[in-house]
């Protein structure tokens, strides 16, 4: 079962320095029959004007992978970390317990983000950050984990839930596959570029809500830039 969600049904909120697409319900925007899929919670598709952003905010017992599209992300928290995440790379904040961030764009263009929460295995646990550089070139052709709670995906930002984040480039005509395991549930979203998925086509930022397959199959249709969500139930 492969439901295409397309961009322009999605929720989404314009605050001026912050245009928000909302995969599911999210802060002002609620729809019943979008409220997660599986254990993946939100899936926000964020555009963030230059010297903007997030003012420090708590979060607690979520995983939060900021997966960066265009321009770079600076991060501080509450523990004393600090990270500027720059286009292709990634961070994952482990809220555990509970931590405070901010997240700002301070470069000098505008900055492009998918910003994706999973419900974690276990609640309260020492709150985390960790940030990590993602070559290209390294995923060209096929998936790469790129946060990850399972311990074979070594090169992997850790995850504490059963899901891992993947993501692939492909140029026009190739094709990746990925295995999904019984009974997992999987989300997918072109950053960029058309593809198909095992018949199903996608536009730049649809979505593709996956259940039940058990061979992934996507066929770029123009040069794509691709993020999947593979989780339990």
């Amino acid at each position: 079962m492969i439901e295409r969600r397309p961009f322009d049904s999605l929720g989404g909120a314009d605050h001026g320095w912050l245009k928000a697409k909302h995969h599911f319900s999210f802060a002002g925007y609620h729809d019943p029959k979008r409220m997660g899929w599986g254990a993946l919670r939100v899936w926000n598709d964020d555009t963030i004007a230059a010297q903007s952003g997030f003012p420090p905010h708590p979060h607690a017992d979520m995983e939060i992978i900021t997966y960066v599209r265009e321009g770079a992300i600076s991060h501080r928290d509450s523990l004393g970390n600090a990270g500027r995440t720059a286009a292709g790379d990634v961070q994952v904040m482990s809220a555990g317990s509970g931590i405070t961030h901010s997240e700002f764009n301070l470069e000098p263009g505008t900055t492009r983000i998918f910003q994706i929460w999973i419900i974690p295995d276990q609640q309260g646990r020492p709150p985390s950050w960790g940030e990590r550089s993602f070559p290209v070139g390294d995923r060209s052709g096929h998936f790469v984990a790129l946060a990850s709670g399972f311990s074979e995906d070594t090169d992997a930002l850790p995850l504490r839930t059963d899901a891992r984040v993947l993501g692939a480039t492909l140029k026009a005509g190739e094709t990746a596959e990925y295995s999904m395991a019984p009974g997992r549930y999987g989300y997918l979203v072109p950053a960029k570029g058309s593809i198909e998925l095992n018949g199903v086509k996608l536009d730049a930022r649809d979505g593709a809500a996956i259940r039940d397959e058990a061979l992934l199959r996507v066929t770029a249709l123009e040069d794509a830039e691709l993020v999947l969500v593979d989780t339990a139930p």
